[in-house]
């Protein structure tokens, strides 16, 4: 294998999306869905070398993943497990304003990740290993290889970008914290909600807030704590002050996956040589591609799509 841009791994499952309560039945839409193969397609559809590592199982959701991200450009190290399932979800459209996740990944395929799915990825080398606090959260050996590859990473001079994407369905604040904060003294890059970075930090946060656990990030190594702030954009604590970008505005039409579109965004420019406003820049744009289209990554723009939002009014059709 060569050498790429970016590498990240993970479980990516099958997202059976309804329109309304899944109760009252109705019809479902098949999606492949992950945080870290969400942030995968994205960075190639900006043409970016982008390297996604995983387990699914030997099934029909397992061909259909592995089409999906294929299609999309995404080089894959492919475990093909005989004896467990592939992960699957279902993502309820409740109202209009609320969604409720129900995960069925307990002993999946992608569960099982371990350090020897990691070692020749790594081996290969990359400007970029991105983590989410997804992956350690779902088995023993799991956290196992996240706190390995960003170690290793780290070690061999590959930038690590740890974004917390904390799901408090798969396991507690307490538990999160003991994992990621260990991890995140390994990243050059950190990307968390504003209520969820303390999860980085031995203690949870005091009365300085955001900027004081920040600060208490910076001091450890990390270079950039970057805060996704939803409707009011996102900043950046680095050792050269704080910056922030305002979100994009469009009419919103689904949030999920518009963190890992941001994530997407800023790492794009951090690969170009962006400054920091840039990458934010950049993040916000992804982010606001994301909430305005349906799916985890469907909606994500191509490298000449970028200027899209700025060049037209909204609601108005590109002749």
């Amino acid at each position: 294998m060569t050498s790429v841009d970016v590498l990240t791994f993970g479980e990516t499952m099958v997202s059976l999306r309804s329109d309304g309560p899944l109760a009252q039945g109705g019809t479902l839409a098949m999606h492949a869905a992950g945080a870290e193969s969400n942030v995968a397609v994205g960075l190639a559809r900006l043409g970016h070398s982008v390297r996604w590592a995983g387990r699914v199982g030997r099934d029909p959701h397992g061909d259909f993943i592995e089409r999906a991200l294929r299609a999309e450009g995404v080089d894959l190290v492919l475990a093909r497990d005989g004896g467990r399932p592939t992960g699957v979800m279902f993502l309820e459209r409740r109202t209009a304003d609320v969604s409720r996740a129900f995960y069925y990944r307990r002993g999946s395929a992608g569960s099982r990740i371990s350090r020897p799915d990691l070692e020749e990825p790594l081996a290969d080398g990359a400007k970029v290993l991105h983590l989410t606090g997804i992956t350690p959260s779902l088995s023993p050996q799991a956290l196992d290889a996240f706190a390995f590859a960003a170690e290793t990473a780290a070690g061999r001079g590959m930038l690590v970008s740890l974004d917390v994407n904390y799901r408090a369905k798969l396991w507690s604040r307490e538990e999160a914290r003991a994992a990621l904060a260990p991890v995140a003294r390994h990243a050059g890059v950190v990307i968390a909600s504003d209520d969820e970075l303390d999860l980085l930090c031995a203690r949870p946060r005091g009365a300085d807030g955001v900027a004081g656990t920040a600060a208490e990030l910076l001091e450890t190594g990390v270079r950039e704590v970057v805060v996704k702030l939803g409707a009011r954009g996102a900043a950046a604590y680095t050792a050269d002050g704080t910056s922030h970008a305002d979100a994009v505005a469009v009419e919103v039409v689904d949030t999920v996956g518009a963190g890992d579109a941001f994530v997407t965004g800023y790492l794009s420019a951090l690969l170009e040589g962006g400054d920091v406003a840039a990458r934010l820049r950049r993040g916000a744009t992804l982010g606001a591609f994301a909430v305005s289209t349906a799916g985890d990554w469907e909606g994500l723009p191509r490298r000449d799509e970028l200027a899209l939002l700025d060049a037209l009014a909204p609601g108005s059709t590109d002749r």
